[in-house]
């Protein structure tokens, strides 16, 4: 049986609609898996006016995902009824609003749609979660949720995986960005880069190196190899720039290896050549040490901008959040609010994070079968 895929629609004043009318006009997802977006049947119904050659599409609106058709042509879509198109403001269309309402009225109608539309992509996301963990639903997908308009809801995270978290009673978690066959996870994400540097220490280090093992198993790699970047210019060249490699790195890549994990040159490796070797093979996956360490190659690879048309060619890339109980792939880029509304959104890393969803969802799977 094809793996059921939650998906939610992410932010309802941003791209998560148009993306996942995109997505979900090619028969092809069809045919690896059963989608059902999460969110509001106003929003995905208004989407499919914005997106070209969406017209003929059909939207199913349910309240349970037993009633599903699950069928190419047709949006299978878990009406949650949150969101007021009426009271749904695009940012792209604030000059226009202005000339109408003036600049105090708009301001005063953007923060409430703001409010709104974070409370609605956080219920999408609780509900999903709650869909995963009753086993309705095999995986779950995630567009792009604003923080700024979730916290202004009242629900204070600092995004998705912070959320996942909580609600699945998580403690050891971290988040894997991947590209083809590029991964990344981290030993920090949301916290400034330097309370990032105080966080390396060798059991979080060490925590995340077992982590991104079982994460690559999780996606059917047997033996995975591991590069674990420094987090110092050329690793601290011998403590002249920094010992946190001699102190934290070092001790917890020695213990991962004396529990059998694979870490190729069994030290850490200098953050300028890390990514590059990962590309060329010699690592299934990289422990970064920060945010921004781990983010800026995946999307340098991942992103790319044709300057002769002003517009992305491919916003590529997923987010995964290893560690849970429950399956979470995420598209790796924001809400796109400057542009959303308009159908000009692109899908691809929707598409390849559903791709890793049935890809984990299936490995799952044919690991219960060994039981």
């Amino acid at each position: 049986m094809k793996p059921i895929l939650g998906i939610t629609m992410g932010d309802p004043s941003g791209n998560g609609p148009e993306i996942s009318v995109k997505a979900l006009m090619n028969p092809e997802i069809y045919d690896k898996c059963r989608p059902i977006i999460v969110g509001d049947a106003c929003c995905i119904s208004q989407a499919i006016h914005v997106v070209d050659g969406a017209e003929g599409l059909k939207i199913n609106a349910v309240h349970n995902v037993g009633d599903a058709l699950f069928s190419p042509g047709t949006i299978d879509i878990l009406d949650m009824g949150v969101v007021d198109l009426s009271k749904r403001f695009f940012k792209k269309d604030r000059k226009k609003v202005e000339e109408r309402l003036g600049e105090k009225e708009t301001e005063d109608a953007y923060r409430e749609s703001s409010r709104m539309c974070g409370e609605a992509a956080f219920q999408y996301v609780k509900k999903v979660i709650e869909l995963a963990m009753a086993g309705e639903v095999d995986a779950t997908v995630t567009n792009a949720l604003n923080k700024d308009h979730i916290n202004l809801a009242g629900h204070h995270y600092s995004g998705h995986t912070e959320i996942y978290a909580d609600f699945t009673k998580t403690a050891h978690y971290t988040m894997m960005l991947a590209h083809e066959n590029l991964r990344v996870v981290h030993v920090s994400t949301h916290v400034s880069l330097r309370e990032a540097c105080d966080r390396v220490k060798k059991d979080r280090v060490l925590e995340v190196i077992r982590i991104a093992d079982e994460g690559c198993r999780s996606l059917g790699i047997e033996n995975p190899k591991i590069g674990v970047a420094g987090l110092n210019p050329h690793c601290g060249e011998n403590g002249m720039f920094g010992r946190e490699e001699i102190e934290e790195i070092q001790p917890a890549i020695e213990e991962a290896m004396r529990e059998g994990i694979c870490i190729p040159e069994g030290k850490a490796t200098p953050p300028d050549t890390v990514f590059s070797k990962a590309l060329g093979g010699w690592y299934d996956i990289v422990v970064a040490m920060y945010h921004d360490q781990g983010h800026i190659p995946l999307k340098v690879k991942g992103f790319v901008y044709n300057r002769e048309l002003h517009k992305w060619d491919a916003v590529a890339g997923v987010n995964v959040t290893l560690g849970l109980p429950i399956i979470r792939a995420s598209v790796d880029h924001g809400t796109g609010e400057g542009h959303a509304g308009d159908g000009s959104a692109n899908e691809l890393s929707l598409v390849n994070a559903i791709d890793y969803a049935v890809r984990m969802a299936n490995a799952a799977q044919k690991k219960k079968g060994k039981r």
